[in-house]
């Protein structure tokens, strides 16, 4: 009995010293880089691009690739923690997620709401941070559709920075949304957090005008 409260206490330990080494390394707060801790060590995610979504100025728009039903944790462990997070039905509702969700501000996202664009607006003329959540599919649906275009007419009248993030290694995991036969499940693939530099709409199409 004593061994293993030992050994109970050595893990408690542990845990807490390697949020602390988080904290430190990414300025996350504290209760973030606890929720982070696990999926960190499981994963062993080469992480150090999340920097340069953490220093992105405000108002900016993180896009992010929703390969697996990880990413609205690893993001809401992750992103600044005044980042609002619009979430789809499934995240919003998810027992699970619940701590998760408890580290920021989250919304489910409704396109047919018109004052849901609004806010997001005002959101981001307020200096402020989105996160939203792209469907990874090579045929997107009508909803999917309706959230690009949400995107571009907030951040364009925002004038909101761009800022994308993929996690390599996402759709291989067993919670992946890309169906078994596209993408072999692994139980504890390597991740890679890939965040390319902040650019507004603007930038965008000058640099792609085709």
């Amino acid at each position: 009995m004593i061994l293993t409260l030992a050994l109970l206490a050595g893990l408690v330990a542990a845990w807490l010293l390697i949020g602390i080494l988080e904290t430190m390394r990414l300025g996350l707060r504290f209760t973030q880089a606890l929720l982070y801790v696990p999926f960190k060590l499981a994963y062993r995610i080469a992480d150090e691009r999340i920097r340069v979504a953490r220093n992105a100025k405000a108002p900016v728009i993180y896009v992010i690739s929703h390969q697996s039903r990880f990413e609205p944790a690893l993001m809401l462990s992750l992103l600044p923690d005044d980042t609002l997070h619009i979430l789809d039905d499934a995240s919003a509702r998810s027992p699970w997620l619940e701590p998760w969700r408890e580290l920021g501000r989250t919304i489910a996202f409704n396109a047919e709401h018109v004052f849901v664009s609004r806010r997001l607006v005002r959101v981001l003329k307020g200096k402020g941070r989105l996160a939203v959540y792209l469907p990874d599919a090579v045929e997107p649906d009508v909803k999917s559709f309706r959230l690009f275009r949400a995107i571009t007419r907030i951040a364009m009248q925002a004038d909101a920075s761009i800022v994308p993030i993929f996690i390599a290694g996402a759709r291989d995991l067993p919670v992946s949304l890309t169906p078994a036969d596209r993408a072999p499940r692994h139980w504890f693939p390597r991740l890679a957090i890939s965040v390319l530099e902040p650019m507004t709409i603007a930038e965008l199409v000058a640099r792609n005008p085709d």
